[in-house]
């Protein structure tokens, strides 16, 4: 016999297993339901305790954030983009940082309050927000066309 002969047959022997089991299930259903609906409970059964079971327990780990100390320099890094290109807004008062598009104001060009990532900073002093303490840190830049310039920024933008 060839190999496509073999494959054919046991194509058909697998066909004929499944229809002869399906048959006995059927079968069952008819002479027997209780045990036939108690063996597809038992069986979702054991689905759902595995599905609730969850899985690893390893934490999911957080960005780390330093302790930051006044007087200390530090680098702005934006904790939530992935573009190095991307910038982090200082604020002049703490808590002003809102949930708007301000892409066509024409602050993004001047009054130092878009920097890019990576700029030497100053931490001054520290303002607490939406319950959580030192969410803000009063920074003044370091390096740049924006030197000596002070501003807020998130706590966790500045590392």
């Amino acid at each position: 016999m060839s190999n496509e002969e073999n494959s054919k047959q046991a194509l058909d022997s697998k066909k004929e297993s499944a229809i002869n089991l399906m048959a006995s299930i059927l079968q069952l259903k008819d002479k027997n339901p209780k045990v036939f609906f108690g063996a597809i409970s038992g069986l979702v059964l054991v689905v759902l305790i595995m599905i609730m079971s969850g899985g690893d327990s390893t934490p999911v780990s957080k960005a780390a954030i330093k302790n930051i100390e006044v007087g200390q320099r530090y680098v702005l890094k934006s904790a939530n983009a992935y573009d190095p290109a991307a910038t982090v807004r200082l604020v002049s008062t703490p808590g002003a940082i809102a949930a708007y598009d301000d892409t066509e104001e024409a602050d993004r060009s001047g009054a130092c309050q878009h920097m890019p990532q990576g700029t030497q900073v100053t931490a001054m002093d520290f303002s607490d927000a939406y319950g959580k303490k030192n969410a803000y840190v009063k920074v003044k830049i370091e390096e740049g066309e924006c030197k000596g310039n002070e501003g807020w920024a998130l706590a966790i933008d500045v590392q």
